[in-house]
């Protein structure tokens, strides 16, 4: 089944994992990791995994709510200073200078991981896009980069945003840690994810990204999304599937692996909990459809949003259970964990723009194959 989607799918190459709570169900590596060399993807191929970062980063805040150094409630101004005066944009005047106003309330911890701070995404929400356009743009991967002005004051609605690459600088201000050392003490070490972290610059091996020409031929298109004035906790890790599959088994078990435990049972159920109803989660417009497209995993369903994950309150159309934990990265990979089944899975490719129909395609075969 995922032989014939992957060359359904005119990928370059890619990596499918299925994982219980015991071990690997299957796992598998197909095509190229750079069409240029022919290089095949093994299955420990690294990748840029792009936002399934953000589940990472979320389970080490959760480390330190857990520890009492850290309130998610608190408003985080005293963390991050260029959160603590938070102004909404309410418009743009007739020479295109964006309005402003005080925001309604201060911008917690839970507001930045569940994504209801008001914050967004230059390439997902044409208001910030307008914004920096007015303001001037700033340098891929600097603080400036995620420094905006609010959609909506914090807690009244939910957009994808950069709240997770602040709450890594808020774990780095705790700790006194770069988030990646943090990351690779308290999360990657003890889960064995050996082949994780962050990257000033593209490490050898890594799997290209590439894009299809009009034609249908695939071409490399160097983009990487590392090496910025800090380690960007929304979206900066590189990784393999096995490491990542490790993560998604450590949820299965409640946040122990091995006989490592990296976040208590009451946590990881907090991490599962939808935090944001009566809301929707999940759905995503583009102000660049050239790096993604517009995104819905369950446009028929009311979605909702954990510390980290998206939720599906009813079964999915490949077998997943009511209550699933899952996300994405922009270069096409894909997980899922399903506490209910004890099953997950994790699917890595390197393609852009995000929301590839014959990536989703493969991502849906590579889940019927676990209930099958």
């Amino acid at each position: 089944m995922f032989e014939q989607a992957f060359e359904s799918a005119n990928l370059p190459g890619a990596v499918g994992m299925v994982v219980d709570r015991d071990g690997v169900r299957f796992a598998q590596a197909l095509g190229v990791a750079d069409v240029d060399s022919g290089a095949p993807v093994a299955q420990d191929t690294q990748f840029q995994i792009a936002s399934m970062t953000k589940a990472l980063v979320t389970l080490a805040a959760m480390q330190l709510v857990e520890a009492g150094k850290l309130d998610l409630d608190a408003p985080v101004g005293a963390l991050l200073p260029e959160l603590a005066d938070a102004q909404v944009l309410t418009g743009f005047d007739a020479a295109g200078k964006p309005q402003l106003r005080p925001a309604a309330r201060p911008v917690t911890m839970r507001h930045l991981l569940t994504h209801t701070a008001g914050l967004g995404y230059f390439f997902i929400h044409p208001p910030v896009l307008q914004y920096f356009a007015a303001t001037g743009m700033p340098v891929p991967g600097s603080r400036k980069s995620i420094t905006m002005p609010l959609m909506f004051d914090p807690g009244e609605g939910w957009e994808y945003s950069v709240g997770i690459d602040w709450a890594g600088l808020a774990i780095e201000a705790i700790t006194g840690q770069r988030l990646g050392a943090y990351l690779a003490e308290h999360v990657f070490g003890p889960l064995g994810m050996t082949r994780t972290g962050f990257y000033e610059s593209p490490p050898e091996g890594l799997a290209q990204v590439h894009v299809r020409g009009e034609d249908g031929a695939l071409a490399v298109k160097p983009m990487f999304l590392g090496g910025g004035e800090f380690e960007m906790g929304g979206g900066g890790l590189i990784g393999t599937a096995p490491d990542y599959a490790r993560f998604v088994r450590a949820m299965l078990r409640g946040g122990e692996l091995d006989g490592k435990r990296v976040l208590s049972k009451a946590g990881v159920a907090e991490m599962a909990r939808n935090q944001v109803a009566p809301l929707r989660a999940g759905a995503m417009g583009t102000a660049m459809p050239e790096l993604a497209a517009p995104y819905d995993t369950f446009p028929d369903q009311h979605t909702g949003w954990g510390l980290g994950f998206l939720i599906n309150p009813e079964q999915g159309p490949n077998g997943r259970s009511p209550g699933s934990l899952a996300w994405a990265g922009i270069f096409n990979s894909y997980y899922w964990i399903d506490p209910e089944k004890g099953v997950g899975g994790v699917f890595m490719s390197q393609l852009s723009p995000f929301g590839d129909p014959g990536a989703l395609a493969c991502f849906g075969a590579l889940e019927r194959m676990a209930y099958t």
